[in-house]
């Protein structure tokens, strides 16, 4: 199990960026104020895939929204699908009442229900009254991690997801093979989990738009990086050996992007916050393939515009941006989800798993020359 800060290579370490507006300290979705992020890790065995045994290549990634219980401080939420062969829980409740009550959790397709079972048990823990007289409906959402992991032994435990949300933290996020992303692939390549961050200014306010990816999609010639055309250039140069025989590296793929900022936005605003990550996931190359879940979700941990469970009174005061002002975030929203896929691939080292499948590591050299060679 892991659970920290990052040591790996980003995107900007090779010289490349996306957009122009300045990153968060971190560059990362923790750069948002009062914001922490836990991972969990699962790597055991090699060899031959023994259902129940291995090889396991998965994990889980606990997202807080900030600094307090979620559950007692409700924020505005929204969720949104680009393609629906994917599954997050707890959807209907923040479409219906455009709130975020509980923390988001991230795995593999088939650890779902594991997941949600583990949350709900460690939120009652947390809070007594959920069951003799509060409920919850938790958001977990997935991507498939077959390719390298026996994702159907079901290897996320209790322990695990609580590991995830005990040990979250406002630091570093671990990116690559970290967390729910640990067998993930991006664009035929080793993929996983990855962040970015933007910071903007309005009227003299200063705002953070952060957002974290767990990516698992997408084919070789689709691949962008600040517009060139690097997985066509990597398709005709690279050798890129398929995961197995006959397979070619590419596939359809899911991912989940979550989007938040402390910039005080309705849970209308933060519907087109999910449509801005869209056209981000269209900057590296996603095409949102017929298999793909695409799901997105945006929170906004503004203090003014939280919700308290039990209001003292009939009446709640809260504070938006106004429309006409919301352009930058827009921006940051579409740069920050951009990097943060391409964060996941440069930081992804090379994985074996499952019957000695393996998935390569986006070769940085041959990205570096490509750029080059397009002038970047």
């Amino acid at each position: 199990m892991t659970s920290g800060a990052r040591s790996k290579p980003r995107l900007r370490d090779l010289g490349i960026t996306i957009g122009t507006l300045p990153t968060g300290p971190l560059n990362a979705i923790t750069d948002v104020p009062g914001v922490r992020v836990g991972l969990t890790t699962i790597i055991d065995g090699d060899g031959p895939l023994e259902v129940g045994k291995g090889p396991v290549r998965t994990g889980v990634t606990a997202i807080h929204p900030h600094e307090g219980s979620t559950f007692l401080e409700q924020v505005p939420a929204a969720i949104d699908v680009l393609n629906g062969a994917g599954e997050m829980t707890g959807r209907s409740l923040v479409e219906e009442f455009g709130l975020l009550s509980s923390p988001i959790l991230i795995t593999n397709t088939l650890s779902v229900g594991a997941v949600h079972q583990a949350t709900v048990e460690w939120m009652t823990e947390q809070h007594p009254e959920i069951g003799p007289r509060e409920w919850v409906a938790p958001v977990v959402a997935e991507t498939y991690d077959g390719v390298l992991n026996d994702i159907a032994g079901q290897h996320v435990k209790a322990q695990h997801v609580r590991a995830a949300l005990d040990g979250a933290t406002s630091g570093p996020v671990s990116e690559g093979n970290t967390g729910g992303g640990t067998g993930m692939l991006l664009f035929g390549f080793k993929g996983g989990t990855g962040t970015s961050s933007r910071t903007i200014e309005i009227e003299g306010a200063t705002y953070t738009v952060g957002v974290l990816v767990q990516g698992n999609f997408g084919a070789l010639h689709q691949l962008l990086v600040d517009g060139v055309p690097v997985g066509r250039e990597m398709a005709a140069t690279v050798k890129q050996p398929g995961l197995w025989p006959g397979q070619p590296a590419s596939r359809d793929g899911s991912i989940i992007v979550v989007i938040g900022t402390d910039a005080p936005l309705s849970e209308r605003q933060l519907g087109r916050l999910c449509r801005r990550g869209m056209l981000g996931l269209g900057r590296v190359g996603s095409t949102a393939g017929h298999g793909s879940g695409d799901i997105l979700l945006a929170f906004s941990n503004a203090a003014d515009n939280r919700v308290p469970r039990w209001p003292t009174g009939p009446l709640l005061a809260s504070t938006r941006l106004a429309d006409e002002w919301i352009g930058p975030v827009f921006e940051a929203t579409v740069d920050a989800t951009a990097e943060a896929v391409l964060n996941a691939m440069i930081a992804a080292e090379t994985m074996s798993g499952r019957d000695n499948i393996t998935a390569h590591a986006l070769p940085h050299d041959d990205l570096l020359a490509i750029m080059r060679k397009y002038g970047r």
